[in-house]
């Protein structure tokens, strides 16, 4: 390849590149929520093409936050923060998926194990007004999570393509799916 094929090339790669990162950072900061709910942070997650959105509310340390992912009707998602590590092992979560009577339905449950019962459940933190909704093949759930004690915290998101008896199945064991955990600074954003 000649040294001009070589640049144009690289021109080419560096432009896409910096195309899809912009378009990407619009993802979260231009959606607008049916209910007209305005999140002052925004962050698009780097796995499962995930959004989570918050407002932090000092005085209280409590959060409100919405998560968003692509999903079909049939499938489930779950956001989360773990306490006490890093991964899924140890997280406590809001899983939302569609209810077998049609309704979209979403609940805290802990993962205590790589084999979490996912039946409803409470957390080590007080979580409030978990509402989901079903929307242009997104499955979102909102919520208002705290008080925390830092607003700086390990978190989850996860999605799987089945639901059996009202119970989300087992997500892919790799990709994605495996690498979607993070830490986020709720306070500076």
């Amino acid at each position: 390849m000649s040294s001009a094929s070589q640049s144009i090339w690289i021109l080419w790669f560096i432009s896409t590149y910096l195309f899809f990162g912009v378009v990407s950072a619009q993802t979260c900061s231009n959606y607008t929520f049916s209910s007209n709910k305005v999140f002052r942070s925004c962050s698009n997650l780097p796995y499962l093409n995930a959004n989570l959105h918050w407002n932090y509310i000092a005085s209280t340390k409590k959060i409100e936050i919405a998560y968003r992912a692509p999903q079909s009707s049939k499938g489930w998602i779950a956001w989360g923060v773990n306490p006490t590590g890093t991964g899924m092992a140890g997280s406590q979560v809001i899983v939302a998926f569609r209810h077998s009577n049609g309704s979209m339905i979403a609940h805290p449950t802990q993962l205590k194990s790589y084999k979490p019962s996912m039946q409803p459940g409470s957390l080590s933190f007080p979580v409030s007004n978990i509402k989901t909704e079903y929307s242009n093949n997104e499955i979102m759930i909102f919520a208002v999570i705290g008080p925390l004690d830092n607003s700086n915290v390990n978190h989850v998101w996860q999605a799987g393509s089945s639901v059996s008896n009202d119970v989300p199945q087992m997500h892919p064991a790799s990709g994605d799916n495996v690498q979607s955990h993070g830490s986020v600074d709720f306070l500076s954003g």
